[in-house]
């Protein structure tokens, strides 16, 4: 299995709320409708008077994240700048799952 984790952190206290809702109730949802990925989990880093988020989505396979990636995030990447860019920093990483209990 393959996670695919998104860390934005929110530069602009004021839009915390906002993005969180648009997230959860839009981009997730666009993203879960793409039928790549398995499950996901939004998570908050845990770092004081930071607004940092992970949001982890899990796919089967290298190749179907590759077809994500290639067919289907910049669309979805695009849409979240238009809506707050400017207004946030993000990077990706891409991990292996080895084992899981």
């Amino acid at each position: 299995m393959i996670i695919y984790n998104v860390t934005i952190s929110i530069q602009d206290s004021s839009i915390e709320q906002e993005w969180l809702q648009w997230m959860k109730q839009i981009h997730v949802p666009d993203v879960m409708k793409t039928n790549k990925f398995l499950e996901y989990k939004i998570c908050k880093v845990l770092i004081d008077d930071e607004s940092t988020y992970a949001i982890q989505y899990s796919c089967k396979d290298q190749e179907t994240l590759n077809d994500y990636l290639e067919n289907d995030a910049p669309k979805l990447m695009d849409e979240h700048n238009q809506k707050f860019r400017g207004k946030f920093g993000a990077f990706r990483t891409f991990l292996q799952l080895i084992e899981q209990g």
